[in-house]
């Protein structure tokens, strides 16, 4: 953690909505003028695609079918926390980026599926914002969630979770179900070891819970609206958070135990908006202080 380069970051597993989260934070920068830098958990892949496919036939041949993104034998995890380490002593340290499709690859001019070329991050940036996979992970070799200053967990109920995936994966990149459900459980012992425990370490847990039927999600035919659900806000510690300010702004809202509160999920963007600008401009003014 570092008073003078603060480090903020979101974390949960593929089609989690941990996008959309970045959108609210992106959001709160813009409104309230602060320059921040991103990196992106994709960066820290250790393998591009085509290199991630013959690793994972590899494993296969040695009757390994939990060899998956979520693991850490397939991730830059010392480097990623060496990029946190940094940041958070001198406002810098090296990135990079993923390029996912045809879009990102006329913008980086890499091909899509490869990583550009390793990069400073600018010394100019007020914060460092992470989102990915791994922003709070803790395992015997690396322990990155010490190093941020603000750590948020976006986690569905799992077969929302898992809807979600399945339409991203089925309409954007074309997979069929078969090919869908194997990556599911390819990853599930990963998501088991490296995902779930990361959500003890957050400080806040924003979870959808869908009000509509999703027990088998294979068969969903669309992904639960924000309107069919719920979202439980877990805080790590109420010490601070005025749930009586949070009834009263978000209408039909509840609180189910001491340190978590229940909103009707259209209202999630209120929501973030209301908890995390205060704990964002606290971090911005603990930088200031640190300065002068």
């Amino acid at each position: 953690m570092s008073a003078k380069h603060p480090i903020i970051c979101v974390t949960g597993s593929s089609g989690a909505g941990t996008t959309s989260v970045r959108r609210t934070f992106e959001q709160i920068f813009r409104r309230e003028q602060i320059n921040a830098a991103y990196i992106e958990g994709d960066a820290f892949h250790r393998y591009d695609r085509e290199e991630m496919k013959a690793k994972m036939a590899e494993a296969e041949d040695r009757h390994n079918t939990a060899f998956s993104h979520f693991g850490e034998e397939a991730n830059l995890l010392a480097e990623l926390e060496s990029v946190f380490r940094s940041y958070g002593d001198i406002g810098t340290g090296k990135t990079r980026h993923y390029v996912h499709d045809a879009e990102e690859a006329a913008k980086y001019k890499t091909d899509s599926g490869k990583f550009t070329a390793w990069e400073e991050i600018p010394y100019s940036s007020d914060l460092l914002f992470y989102e990915g996979l791994h922003g709070a992970a803790v395992t015997k070799n690396v322990n990155i969630s010490r190093h941020a200053d603000l750590k948020i967990g976006v986690v569905p109920v799992l077969n929302l979770e898992w809807i979600q995936k399945i339409h991203r994966d089925k309409e954007e990149r074309g997979y069929s179900d078969e090919a869908v459900m194997d990556t599911i459980l390819r990853r599930m012992p990963d998501y088991v070891h490296f995902i779930i425990p990361q959500f003890t370490q957050t400080d806040i847990n924003f979870q959808r819970i869908p009000t509509v039927d999703t027990s088998n999600p294979f068969i969903a035919r669309s992904i639960p609206t924000a309107d069919e659900s719920f979202v439980v806000i877990r805080f790590r510690s109420p010490r601070g958070i005025d749930f009586s300010y949070l009834l009263s702004m978000i209408h039909d809202s509840f609180m189910s135990r001491a340190n978590s509160i229940v909103i009707p999920g259209g209202k999630l963007d209120l929501a973030m908006q209301l908890i995390l600008t205060p704990m964002i401009l606290q971090l911005m003014e603990r930088k200031r202080r640190t300065f002068f």
